[in-house]
């Protein structure tokens, strides 16, 4: 007996040497990942991510091409050089027409300013403007400019697009901002997806390997028993049938550990060639979530909920453009300055003369049928429905978080039921080969054993993928984190 002991002492000795010693070669190119790894590391290098930031970036600029419609404007022009050496026609007082020689210069250059003006939609201007004209074949310069002039444009009763876009474009920015975190915030679930397919790969080859080797020693075990005459030679082949399985069953996990592989790698954006070990997750069990929570955190900070009044101000907009383009066009235009003319630059500049001038422009129609009242009903119509229409996203929006809400508390409570399940098979598992071994179990029910035992493993992966996706669908549509019970900024 001591010499039997010794023997299977130096046997597991060895058998640990051995495994430490592959473990320390493995480890060198073997990646160990846990849920929040892989999360971080898919927001950072997925194409998805390039992908949200390149819109976040593009809805940016948008933005400050807006700003910039309400900032001053700048701008010069001019004409320089204006040579002319050609000729023209020329009529005479009797009808007559002549081709005179034209060798000239008219240059001229303009500083222009402006301003809108949100609330009226009107626009304020100055310009400054010098103006040279050479006359070649009589060797004559004349200079003419506006000093200064300064100068108002309102159009009057028609539609304002400045202060439409003042109220408009602000909320489609910060949409957009918030859109942005859904967007990293859909990788979380998508990623969790590829996650839990390779962590389920994983767990199926370690229970198939784990089969074959117990499989391989119970037949040891029952091919003794055979020639001891103890269990029949249909046990025998049965064992052997499993055995066969089991062997099938690692091949096929290998596959399926390859394929779920390479997703993730695909999808997080995982570069190199290690070998990727995934740690199962725990559940969370502390957090606690309420319908009501949700929905305030999502009407907070969702885009939707910015979308839904968006929506709302484009209707009111669109009425206010189908009444204010009526056919009436009228437009007040009012400046004044100075101006001169001189034969050198600076006598411009000396006493130059006042002007003024005052324009209102009409276009009134007579008759049209009825197009502009048609329109004006249209956009009405429209902006009705675009009401009801909020309003039922506003009702599907809340029953979809209700729902996941409901949904996320019933998978915390099947999860503990889930982990007894898979304690009680194992447990049942080892007892039932235990006794197959002393001779008191049928080769049936060990079968039975086995694959209850598998089956509560993969329940249990199951119900933590179901828990952990539940979870990242719960911070998609709140953008708040209830573990840490903040907001979810980037």
């Amino acid at each position: 007996m001591m010499l039997k002991n010794m023997k299977i002492s130096m046997l597991l000795a060895s058998a640990i040497l051995c495994s430490l010693t592959a473990l320390g070669n493995s480890q060198a190119d073997t990646l160990r990942l846990t849920l929040t790894e892989v999360v971080a590391k898919a927001k950072a290098n997925s194409i998805s991510a390039k992908q949200a930031v390149t819109v976040k970036e593009t809805k940016y600029w948008e933005w400050r091409t807006f700003k910039s419609n309400y900032q001053p404007q700048l701008s010069l022009s001019g004409t320089l050089p204006g040579y002319n050496k050609t000729y023209a026609q020329v009529l005479q007082p009797d009808g007559t027409i002549l081709f005179q020689p034209i060798h000239n210069d008219n240059s001229s250059l303009t500083l222009n300013f402006s301003q809108s003006l949100a609330a009226t939609g009107g626009t304020i201007y100055g310009t400054t403007q010098l103006q040279r004209f050479t006359d070649f074949d009589r060797d004559n310069v004349l200079y003419n400019g506006i000093p200064y002039g300064l100068g108002y444009t309102q159009p009057l009763l028609q539609f304002n697009s400045l202060k439409w876009d003042k109220k408009i474009e602000p909320l489609k920015f910060n949409e957009s901002k918030q859109a942005y975190i859904e967007s990293q915030e859909q990788i979380s679930v998508q990623v969790t997806g590829y996650f839990f397919d390779l962590l389920l790969a994983q767990v199926n080859l370690h229970i198939a390997e784990t089969n074959y080797i117990n499989t391989g020693k119970i037949l040891s075990i029952a091919n003794t028993k055979f020639e001891l005459g103890k269990i029949s030679k249909n046990e025998i082949l049965q064992l052997q049938l499993e055995q066969l399985n089991a062997q099938k069953s690692v091949g096929t996990a290998r596959r399926d550990v390859e394929i779920a592989t390479l997703n993730l790698r695909s999808y997080a954006g995982l570069d190199g060639a290690e070998r990727i070990v995934l740690v199962t997750p725990a559940e969370v069990n502390q957090m606690s979530v309420s319908a009501d929570r949700v929905l305030s955190e999502a009407f907070e900070n969702r885009s939707d909920a910015i979308a839904f009044v968006r929506r709302i101000a484009e209707a009111k907009k669109a009425v206010a453009k189908a009444k204010g383009e009526n056919g009436l066009n009228a437009t007040l235009n009012a400046n004044l300055g100075f101006s001169n003319a001189a034969s050198s630059i600076f006598d411009v500049y000396r006493s130059p003369k006042s002007q003024q001038s005052v324009h209102l422009q009409l276009s009134i129609p007579v008759m049209d049928w009825g197009r502009s009242k048609s329109k004006a009903k249209t956009a009405q119509a429209n902006e009705q429905f675009t009401t009801y229409e909020v309003e039922q996203d506003k009702q599907t929006f809340k029953q979809q978080i209700v729902t996941q809400v409901t949904l996320f508390n019933m998978i915390r409570e099947q999860m503990d039921l889930t982990v007894q399940a898979d304690r009680i098979a194992s447990e049942k598992y080892q007892i039932a080969s235990e006794r197959y071994v002393l001779g008191n179990l049928s080769i049936t029910d060990l079968s039975i054993a086995f694959q209850e035992s598998d089956r509560a493993k993969r329940d249990y992966i199951a119900s933590l993928r179901d828990f952990w996706g539940a979870y990242y669908q719960l911070r998609y549509l709140s953008l708040f984190d209830f573990e840490k019970n903040e907001k979810i900024t980037y």
